[in-house]
């Protein structure tokens, strides 16, 4: 078919996909719709492959909407050069770190709306920042976690304008978080204390564990200078003992071995 231009498999059970299903040679194909149709895991992952050698090149539109997705396979969308709308709304994605934009340099439009994020790492914003023609992001209905580590988010959201209806992105966790809006977080509400080098706190903590550590065998030894004659005499009393252990040992064996005394009891009084 080297005319299609657009193609909409939503709503089918796929659970297969031929790594020639569009073409050997790469497909023309402009828009894909596959809303609901990647339930079954292998499928995305035949999906992803697909993506990844170039055979959908030439995609302008990609929706992947409703498809329970969690995670998202690393360097799914790095071959889509043309690409200009992604569709990732309505799934259960808990996370975009092992997710690159940065193939996507024609992206206008990116959907994350309805699913589960709780933070946006500065690896993904700085991706955000880096696409000149991405001015659309939709992140609501997410279940942003307002601790600390969501002021980076909030600092991107107050200076970008590529959010849609910011204003309506609101906390959920934790509970006297509930309902507040992001863009009026502040330092305060978060109760941050200022982060600690972690370096240098594993230093500082093995000085004083090296500080305590000397301090006991200094102790340990003015112990045993304190008590050296008492120690001397203990040790020649363990030495005489085990001494006269060792020359009955070798009495008995001396006797055991005598062909003379074979016919004594062993309860005999030698």
């Amino acid at each position: 078919l080297p005319a299609l231009r657009q193609l909409d498999l939503s709503g089918n059970a796929l659970v297969s996909l031929s790594p020639q299903a569009f073409g050997e040679g790469g497909s023309r194909l402009e828009e894909l719709a596959l809303r609901g149709a990647l339930r079954d895991h292998g499928v995305l992952l035949s999906l992803a492959a697909l993506l990844q050698s170039g055979a959908l090149r030439n995609l302008s539109r990609l929706e992947l909407a409703d498809n329970g997705l969690v995670l998202l396979p690393a360097g799914m969308f790095t071959a889509l050069p043309t690409l200009r709308q992604l569709d990732l709304s309505n799934n259960s994605l808990v996370g975009l770190q092992n997710v690159s934009f940065q193939g996507l340099g024609q992206l206008q439009s990116l959907n994350l709306s309805n699913n589960s994020l709780s933070v946006l790492w500065n690896t993904t914003l700085a991706q955000f920042r880096s696409l000149p023609t991405l001015r659309h992001i939709d992140l609501g209905r997410n279940t942003w976690v307002c601790d600390c580590a969501i002021e980076d988010l909030v600092a991107w959201l107050k200076e970008s304008d590529q959010v849609e209806g910011k204003e309506a992105l609101t906390c959920a966790y934790p509970d006297k978080m509930l309902g507040k809006a992001l863009l009026k977080i502040n330092g305060s509400d978060l109760n941050c204390s200022m982060p600690i080098d972690l370096p240098s706190q594993l230093q500082t903590s093995y000085v004083f564990l090296g500080i305590v550590l000397a301090l006991i065998g200094a102790i340990f030894l003015l112990v045993l200078y304190l008590n050296r004659k008492g120690i001397k005499k203990w040790m020649h009393n363990i030495r005489d003992a085990c001494r006269d252990h060792m020359e009955g040992y070798h009495y008995r064996y001396e006797i055991n071995a005598d062909p003379r005394l074979t016919n004594l009891s062993s309860n005999s009084d030698v």
